[in-house]
């Protein structure tokens, strides 16, 4: 098993240049199922939930190859609309695979996805929606057999709460069906405009991604593509944290500011430093931190609920009491616990956290709880006085490019053992 041995209080400097983003890739790896030609995906971050994605890939027919941070695909027939249980347990984002298989077939049998444990993720909103569309659905022992016996149609969605991955479901199931398809409340996210980038990219037709009310008119195929996977504003908000924690200076390249406002905000409240200019991001950590009043995790454009467990981290020893209010996931102040063993000050009550800013954290040893609760742990040490050992990274590694490289080159003592 391997862990991080982390030496804190070593100040962070210099150029990172930000990965591709995991809740970009992820889907638009699906959307490749739906495509009669090979593709290119640029940009495509390194990481385990990829791998992952592109072993769902090879078993419906559609082989992948990896080379540095390119993934090429290839089209083959589907000889199987099955997902095998082991594979849909790897990664809770596996169950976008259902729109592409329905949208590519008309079939997909499948289980229940697996990933990080943050309390319940329901489908209900998935199922209802692709029943709209002309999906029967049926559930035996654990395991959703869908099926379009006349194909799919659009239909007029609307969807109870912006879900990220209904609305990527919906459009990857609504880009080769028959008709039009009106998607309102669906999710603003930057991700989802990502994905029907790459859609478009490949001959779909949508309008509207980036606000709540989505068009679709369906086509009958996709071509192949070249596209080019936009950054990961939740790996350059860690990288943030970092360097607040340990009083720091980055430059951030190949960023999309314009997509992290609301985290920004809170990085300024903490009195941290900010200047953009187009894809880059300069960021300077004045010590002491402020304490920040209040954080709520929303749908975007609000406060990320990825981000939560990171910048909690770095409220950790912020002068003053912070209170954070998770509003997405029952389960996510898992990571207190090896926070408060640290050191750190905070007090849950439901889904509220009040964080009591104390002068340092200590090493201890530690054990990632989910990813984003990994990368708060991974935060917290670099800020931490003495030696933090972290276990159970393959968390970390679902959702960071090689994060000990990045940050040995800024200056940080880790080492992956």
């Amino acid at each position: 098993m391997q862990k991080f041995v982390i030496h804190g209080g070593r100040r962070l400097e210099g150029e990172v240049t930000v990965q591709g983003a995991k809740n970009s890739a992820l889907p638009i790896l699906a959307a490749a199922l739906l495509c009669e030609e090979p593709c290119e995906l640029q940009n495509c971050p390194r990481l385990s939930d990829v791998y992952a994605a592109c072993r769902i890939l090879s078993s419906l027919g559609c082989r992948c190859s990896v080379s540095g941070h390119t993934v090429r695909t290839q089209p083959g027939p589907v000889e199987e609309t099955w997902i095998p249980e082991h594979l849909m347990q790897e990664m809770r984002s596996s169950i976008i695979f259902l729109g592409a298989m329905l949208g590519r077939t008309g079939a997909c049998t499948l289980g229940y996805p697996g990933g990080c444990e943050l309390g319940p993720r329901p489908i209900d909103l998935h199922l209802s929606a692709l029943r709209r569309m002309g999906v029967r659905i049926r559930e035996e022992g654990g395991v959703l057999r869908c099926i379009a016996p006349g194909g799919l149609h659009g239909a007029k969605i609307h969807l109870q709460f912006p879900s990220v991955g209904a609305t990527e479901n919906i459009l990857l199931a609504a880009v080769l069906a028959q008709g039009e398809t009106l998607l309102t409340n669906a999710a603003r996210e930057p991700e989802i405009t990502d994905l029907a980038g790459f859609l478009r990219a490949a001959g779909a037709r949508i309008e509207g991604d980036g606000s709540s009310t989505v068009y679709v008119e369906g086509v009958k195929s996709l071509h192949g593509c070249t596209y080019r996977i936009m950054p990961d504003r939740i790996a350059a908000a860690t990288w943030m944290a970092a360097a607040a924690a340990c009083g720091g200076e980055l430059v951030l390249r190949g960023a999309a500011p314009s997509g992290m406002e609301s985290l920004l905000d809170v990085f300024e409240q903490m009195h941290c430093r900010v200047r953009t200019e187009q894809d880059i991001l300069r960021f300077h950590a004045v010590q002491p931190l402020h304490a920040v009043r209040f954080v709520r995790t929303m749908p975007y454009p609000g406060f990320p609920t990825d981000a939560q467990a990171i910048v909690m981290a770095v409220l950790c020893t912020a002068r003053g009491t912070s209170l954070m209010e998770e509003t997405i996931f029952e389960n996510r102040f898992r990571h207190v616990d090896a926070l408060t063993r640290m050191g750190a000050d905070i007090r849950v009550a439901g889904r509220v956290a009040s964080v009591h800013g104390v002068p340092a954290l200590h090493g201890a040893q530690v054990a990632a709880t989910d990813l984003r609760g990994g990368a708060a742990m991974l935060t917290a040490a670099l800020g931490a006085q003495g030696e933090t050992v972290l276990s159970e990274i393959s968390h970390i590694d679902r959702g960071y490019d090689a994060p000990e490289e990045v940050l040995r080159s800024l200056g940080a003592d880790i080492e992956r053992v």
